[in-house]
């Protein structure tokens, strides 16, 4: 059964950042765009009607951890607080500017505080979870800490960590900008998040880069790790191959298609990740690494849990899809982009 968990704990950590992320990077996008107002618009109307039910998948990893790996709840929840909580601070600061700039009766300067606080939040939450995950697998997390900062401070604020968080918002920001083709049938504005789309994934690159750079500088086993791991290379060569592919498709003006590919690409990009690492999930600095399965709860907890998580799908999974039917009313025009009309 507890793989069945396990399973069911991947799959939300990959939508939470596949559609979550998005909603993130839209942030992000929003807050580089030179056409803040058009820019404004497109976001509000593609992420209004579903947003909140992205954190959806958030929620079902944090019960997860917590009732299937208490160890490993705890271990994060403790060493890891101040991200954390800037992280939390940062979804609820983001999600209130944003209901609020849209449904606030009176657009006067008080519009402008939300539009900021939603820009800057996105930007503050996608590089918290990058440093969150860059300290899980650093190991620079102690067990018996010798003081205040290398307890709480140092296992996230450094030169590898903060890689990882740049390199994660450059990846929301990418699929932002993919996804958000599709809710505009303005080919001006199309042929903009087309760019903002590959300048995203230059960033992207050369985050990626400095992630490997950083392993080296701050004595992070991650680069070893990827290159003596052949799943993990293949998993990178799969993203690399897509990315002409998908530059191809939208081209042509298939919007679901390249959807369907950018997904594709952060599965491959997530699962090299995962590869190097599976089971790890914390490195430690002065004890035993924190698996999947030295942190397990007892069985009974995880045959029940894995029963409550397989029943739940069966809810989950079909309501989200009407969701989306019912709210995302407006079907994606597939025009290609060489046959726009001429102004």
């Amino acid at each position: 059964m507890i793989y069945v968990i396990i399973f069911f704990l991947l799959v939300s950590v990959f939508f939470y950042v596949l559609f979550g992320g998005a909603d993130f990077g839209a942030g992000i996008v929003e807050l580089f765009s030179k056409s803040k107002e058009s820019t404004t618009k497109l976001i509000t109307n593609a992420m209004l009607p579903i947003w909140e039910a992205n954190h959806m998948w958030l929620i079902i990893a944090v019960v997860i951890l917590f009732n299937a790996f208490p160890p490993l709840y705890t271990q994060i929840s403790i060493a890891l607080y101040i991200p954390l909580i800037i992280l939390l601070l940062g979804i609820v600061l983001r999600g209130t500017a944003f209901t609020f700039r849209h449904y606030d009766a009176f657009k006067d300067y008080s519009n402008v505080i939300y539009t900021r606080i939603f820009m800057y939040s996105s930007l503050l939450v996608s590089i918290m979870f990058g440093l969150i995950i860059g300290a899980l697998v650093s190991g620079k997390i102690y067990v018996q800490p010798m003081d205040f900062y290398s307890a709480y401070v140092h296992p996230w604020l450094n030169l590898f960590s903060i890689s990882i968080g740049i390199f994660v918002a450059a990846i929301f920001a990418f699929v932002a900008s993919v996804y958000l083709i599709g809710d505009t049938t303005d080919f001006e504005i199309r042929i903009e998040f087309i760019q903002k789309s590959k300048k995203a994934n230059i960033v992207m690159v050369i985050a990626g880069a400095l992630v490997f750079i950083s392993s080296f500088i701050e004595d992070v086993d991650f680069a070893s790790r990827f290159f003596s791991n052949i799943g993990s290379i293949l998993m990178i060569i799969v993203s690399t191959v897509l990315l002409p592919v998908l530059w191809i498709t939208l081209s042509k003006g298939k919007i679901w298609l390249s959807r369907i590919i950018t997904g594709a690409q952060l599965f491959a990009i997530i699962g090299a990740f995962y590869l190097v690492y599976f089971p790890t999930v914390v490195k430690m600095k002065d004890a035993n690494d924190l698996t999947l399965f030295n942190s397990a709860a007892p069985d009974i907890t995880l045959k029940y849990l894995g029963y409550a998580l397989i029943v739940g799908s069966f809810i989950i999974f079909p309501s989200l899809i009407y969701l989306i039917k019912v709210f995302k009313v407006e079907p994606v025009k597939e025009i290609p982009i060489e046959d726009r009309p001429v102004k």
